[in-house]
């Protein structure tokens, strides 16, 4: 890529970021489609100054609220108290000019406290294109589409096909102007290689005339090609390197095997990595924690590992060893890509086909391309490499090719009204809500023929709104206090309004309320096992779902509203009274991160229905107290944030 004339904040701008920053202060809206590493981070730190000078505000939005703490230490560095923070689990300093945000907070801003937003001018949408996610990607469009009109918005992406039709709808719906910026270069350009054992590393072009025929054995072993691709990365010195494997079991496993070898790194290395492990670890006040004694001695050997499974805390400090590039070796499941800035000279690929929760599939190429893209660091490397593991029993040469050098997957809507969602709309819209699919970007991707084919989808926005009146929720053309509370409520809003009405929180004690929101939140993994405590209201919650279910079989909905799972109780007891932290691991074999994803999570809900009940609702006095039972040590994420 050529730099350009303009600078800001003391570098040269590419002509896609001139781009940009000419529509940003033209105050038009922009959609930025670019190579993971080109610079898009540019861009929305010039729509921040921009704010800054108007004397207005600013939202930043990302998908993983992981991502959201890195960005408010990272804006916090550089701007100080003008930062705050909002992700459900953290509130800190809400009214600052610029403030961080998870894209469903500012969904439900948009929502429930719409003021709020009357000073922000602009909103940056971070890895836009997770708007194609299932289960979350409704969230990014119902935030784009019902964003109050005079906030501009950047949104950001990796490399998309069809950003023009993203564009072209936001236009329609929106009613603003919106440049769209694309630049297909990355600083530092990508080399691609598949690594076959027996047979060594090869590029593409190299690899017809080895698949699916015996490889030659003699010849391997006359060129010394290591069995592993991980041998050849270290032997070549293609170091730091980052390995993803698509499970958390490959990754530790890989790792512990890794470790046990002769170290990645000089004693000098070493004392610096353990001098600042050991730092990390005092200021966390994890040090004496088993999880982190592992872990250092794993970093003593210049290798580590990262995933969602790790507590939030240590997943912070192996992030933070990995910028250093003294860890030489991270082994990672595929979140770790997701928008945290960390690359690596060598990005090594475990495989390149996995399990998507029906089949193993090949990859996606925009999937591969966002974690390819980790490789080659700016001002270091010549160019950035990335190694295949491939089985020569699976290796195909079309969908390789697909995968490397085909065009990314088009985003496509994900549009999924939600219940509380619905009974916002039904404020503004009353019965015309049923039309709310017209506008969404899912109609709007749609030919003439598929949109024969979908009022099935206004028919179930119109099933669901039958439900909501069955069940005392709609009364006519207003809203029931059912609804009112539903509506403030998201994620779990028909649980916590069914058993808030029948009077089920009201005769709780604090451990058992505790147990009943972590009960709503939890979504157990395959082979996870814990110890099995009943509570009282068991078999009350279960009638009230029940209900609620049964009249969403009457009206013809087939993804009906999930129950509450009461296998957690034992920990959601234990660590209500005080047990450590550490001896949760003789209840469950759930792993700590988690546990604490879910424990943060029930939280987060508990502090929803506090916060929109009636001041002198004597549930919220008990809520508060469930809250404090909860929200200690490693599960405290605001006390994560400020030690770090």
């Amino acid at each position: 890529m050529k730099k350009g004339s303009q600078v800001f904040g003391g570098k040269t701008l590419y002509p896609f970021q001139e781009r940009a920053v000419a529509a940003l202060d033209a105050g038009r809206s922009v959609l930025v489609a670019a190579p993971t590493g080109a610079g898009k981070t540019l861009i929305a730190d010039y729509a921040i100054e921009l704010a800054f000078l108007e004397d207005r505000r600013i939202v930043y939005t990302a998908p993983i609220k992981a991502l959201s703490n890195q960005k408010f230490r990272d804006f916090r560095t550089d701007h100080g108290d003008d930062v705050g923070i909002m992700t459900g689990d953290v509130t800190i300093n809400p009214d600052a000019p610029l403030i961080i945000m998870t894209t469903e907070v500012f969904r439900n801003t948009i929502f429930e406290s719409p003021e709020r937003l009357d000073k922000v001018t602009w909103v940056v949408f971070d890895e836009v294109h997770y708007l194609d996610d299932p289960e979350r990607g409704t969230v990014w469009e119902e935030s784009l589409l019902y964003a109050p009109q005079h906030i501009g918005v950047l949104a950001l992406s990796a490399t998309i096909p069809n950003i023009d039709q993203l564009a072209g709808w936001m236009r329609k719906t929106r009613g603003v102007e919106v440049d769209v910026v694309t630049e297909e270069e990355r600083p530092v350009p990508l080399r691609h290689y598949f690594y076959l054992r027996d047979v060594g590393p090869k590029e593409l072009g190299q690899l017809k005339g080895v698949l699916h025929k015996p490889p030659n054995k003699r010849r391997f072993r006359r060129e010394g090609y290591p069995r592993q691709p991980l041998s050849y990365v270290i032997r070549e010195n293609w170091l730091p390197a980052l390995y993803f494997a698509f499970s958390r079991r490959d990754c530790e496993r890989l790792c512990e095997r890794f470790a046990s070898r002769e170290s990645l790194v000089t004693k000098e290395e070493r004392r610096f990595l353990l001098s600042h492990f050991d730092d990390l670890a005092q200021r966390y006040e994890v040090d004496g924690q088993p999880g982190t004694k592992r872990l250092r001695r794993f970093a003593s050997q210049g290798v580590l590992y990262h995933h969602a499974g790790l507590l939030p805390i240590h997943k912070e400090i192996v992030e933070r060893l990995f910028t250093t590039a003294a860890i030489k070796l991270l082994f990672a499941t595929e979140t770790f890509a997701l928008g945290v800035n960390m690359p690596a000279k060598c990005v090594v690929f475990d495989r390149l086909r996995k399990y998507d929760g029906v089949e193993v599939r090949w990859m996606k190429t925009r999937d591969y391309m966002q974690m390819a893209g980790r490789a080659g660091r700016q001002g270091i490397d010549d160019e950035g490499i990335v190694l295949s593991r491939l089985d020569m029993r699976e290796a195909e040469w079309q969908p390789l090719k697909r995968i490397t050098e085909g065009v990314a997957e088009p985003v496509r809507s994900r549009f999924n009204l939600a219940y509380s969602t619905l009974l916002n709309l039904y404020l503004r819209l009353g019965s015309k809500v049923t039309q709310a699919y017209d506008r969404s970007f899912a109609h709007y991707q749609e030919t003439k023929k598929e949109r024969a084919q979908a009022s099935p989808r206004n028919r179930m926005i119109a099933l669901r709104l039958r439900v909501l009146k069955a069940m005392g929720y709609i009364d006519g053309d207003a809203l029931t206090p059912r609804g009112k509370l539903a509506r403030m409520i998201n994620g779990y809003e028909i649980a916590v309004t069914q058993l808030y009405f029948a009077g089920i929180f009201e005769h709780a004690s604090a451990e058992e309320l505790a147990a009943m929101f972590i009960g709503m939140v939890y979504d157990p993994r395959k082979g996870d096992d814990t110890d099995y405590v009943q509570i009282p209201q068991e078999k009350d919650v279960d009638g009230e779902l029940k209900r609620w279910r049964k009249e969403e079989k009457k009206q013809g909905i087939e993804n009906r509203t999930r129950g509450i799972d009461f296998s957690l109780n034992a920990v959601a007891f234990a660590w209500s009274k005080g047990i450590p932290f550490s001896d949760l691991g003789r209840l469950t074999s759930v792993t700590e991160g988690d546990m604490v994803r879910t424990l943060r999570m029930a939280l987060q809900l508990m502090r929803q229905l506090r916060r929109v009940l009636e001041q002198d609702d004597p549930l919220r006095d008990k809520l508060r107290e469930a809250a404090d039972k909860i929200d200690r040590d490693v599960v405290d994420a605001r006390r994560q944030l400020e030690l770090g």
